[in-house]
């Protein structure tokens, strides 16, 4: 496979390789060679292609699973796993501010134990002392 004149992105993506003695070794051995090559780079695209085509043929000997079909794929089109995470406490603290807007504009009992599940779960005290005692009786 031809990597130095291929686009950046049609590049296969390359797997992660354990750190083994036997791994370690290929690698040794193969940096010498790219001392030169490296010496001679003119950019950081050229540095890319020429530290692309190395890794590759570690992975290679090694035995690692590297798809020569096109372009990258897996996780490149997916959404990343911190992103996900990210958006996941967004919609979280979307829903809980508008049970807040809710709980403030009138109170709803099982909304108050979900407002108040919500602070215990952040730590927070946002009932004055005495408040349950008042606002319990008035709604039985």
């Amino acid at each position: 496979m031809e990597t130095r004149s291929t686009p950046l992105e049609n590049r296969p993506r390359l797997p992660r390789i354990a750190l083994s003695k036997r791994n370690r070794a290929v690698v040794r051995a193969l940096n010498p060679m790219l001392v030169s090559y490296l010496e001679a780079s003119r950019d950081l695209c050229d540095t890319d292609s020429i530290l692309f085509g190395p890794a590759l043929a570690v992975c290679r000997i090694i035995g690692a699973k590297v798809s020569t079909t096109g372009p990258a794929t897996g996780q490149s089109s997916a959404i990343s796993a911190w992103r996900k995470r990210i958006e996941e406490r967004i919609a979280k603290a979307r829903a809980l501010i508008g049970r807040l807007i809710y709980f403030r504009s009138g109170n709803n009992n099982q909304l108050v134990r979900t407002v108040r599940m919500a602070f215990a779960f952040d730590k927070l005290s946002f009932v004055p002392a005495g408040y349950n005692a008042k606002t319990d009786g008035a709604h039985r």
